[in-house]
């Protein structure tokens, strides 16, 4: 299902600025080399990451799921001098094409990428998190949140790409797995009294979470 008229989608990326070179570079290699290219957040939503990490000027960031590395060099982007990126990602073919960019950015030294399953990593992390986005297996959604929200300062941010899931949470009774997982994590939010909660309906549907 598309959720965005193309239209609309040509139109906005028309009236957003424009990638800086290096973005543009991942977008181009990942587009044309891989099979999973639809995973990456794009034109437009790259711009809206990199915009609010701007604005909010976190200190630490935690990234779940670094595909080729084109959504960490957008957060990062809103990083201090003293700031700290912290991305994981499972399959190392992926974290190998990040770590080439992220070395290429100039950012290297603020991006520390680890490689291998969240769900083990996370429990050894010790820092507090001003923004944590996730963006991996869906089916572990409601865990990454779980594992992480505790960690997030009050008042600290969240952001879960994906939650409309082409369309498919907008089906009485979703039926894919992912779906329904995605479905179940938008329930769990919106039942969760720990966070306010705002579902933009940009790209493929970005959760924005708050912790109170």
């Amino acid at each position: 299902m598309d959720l965005v008229n193309s239209k609309a989608e040509d139109y906005a990326k028309q009236y957003t600025c424009a990638l800086d070179g290096l973005l543009q570079e991942i977008e181009e290699y990942t587009l044309a080399h891989h099979r999973h290219a639809q995973m990456l957040s794009g034109h437009v939503q790259g711009k809206l990451l990199e915009m609010l990490s701007l604005m909010l000027q976190p200190k630490r960031i935690l990234e779940i799921g670094t595909f080729t590395g084109f959504s960490a060099l957008c957060l990062a982007k809103g990083l201090g001098s003293d700031g700290k990126l912290v991305t994981l990602e499972l399959r190392a073919e992926d974290a190998g094409t990040a770590a080439g960019y992220f070395k290429k950015s100039g950012l290297g030294n603020r991006i520390e990428l680890l490689i291998g399953d969240a769900m083990e990593i996370i429990p050894t992390l010790t820092e507090t998190w001003d923004l944590v986005f996730i963006d991996a297996d869906k089916v572990n959604y409601i865990n990454y949140y779980e594992l992480t929200l505790p960690s997030v300062k009050k008042g600290g941010w969240l952001l879960a790409d994906n939650v409309l899931f082409h369309g498919e949470v907008l089906e009485e009774k979703p039926s894919g797995k992912n779906a329904i997982a995605l479905q179940a994590f938008n329930e769990h939010v919106r039942n969760d009294d720990r966070v306010q909660q705002a579902l933009l309906t940009v790209r493929d549907g970005l959760m924005l979470i708050q912790k109170k």
